[in-house]
């Protein structure tokens, strides 16, 4: 290998098509716009949605459902997470700054402890919600469940 026999890598290297320079290059007349109609003028751009004059499928398709504002969204953490806190960081209580720390809730959220996963350890956690299960494993190991 010299530098005679350098070639830039399989589809690398794009050219630009310099359209509008006359009937042999390929892309003279027309410059690829077409004859006549919105895409052949000069400042034309899509409608977002815009189907060539078909009914759009936003429009097609009928609207169903709502959002509930009075929604209260909660971040479940489970059990099994909370053990591994524990056994990694030595810890006897978990509140929000722990699991803020460690990246498991944001920042302003509600959370809530679910109870998949097997408690090995006696706890204190402090969360927004509780299920029954994670409320009931967390007392049968002399721990604590508080609502904040």
């Amino acid at each position: 290998m010299n530098l005679t026999n350098l070639k830039p890598a399989e589809g690398s290297v794009q050219y630009n098509k310099r359209l509008g320079r006359g009937q042999g290059s390929g892309w003279g007349g027309t410059s690829t716009r077409g004859h006549k109609g919105d895409g052949s003028r000069s400042g034309f751009k899509h409608k977002r949605g815009f189907e060539g004059g078909q009914m759009p499928i936003q429009r097609r398709v009928p609207k169903f459902g709502f959002n509930n504002i009075n929604r209260v969204e909660y971040k479940g953490i489970n059990l099994d997470t909370i053990q591994t806190l524990v056994d990694e960081k030595g810890l006897k209580s978990v509140d929000k700054e722990i699991l803020l720390t460690n990246g498991l809730i944001p920042k302003n959220g509600l959370y809530k402890v679910l109870g998949r996963g097997e408690l090995k350890a006696k706890v204190e956690v402090k969360a927004n919600a509780f299920s029954a299960s994670a409320k009931a494993a967390i007392e049968a190991k002399g721990g604590s469940a508080v609502v904040i």
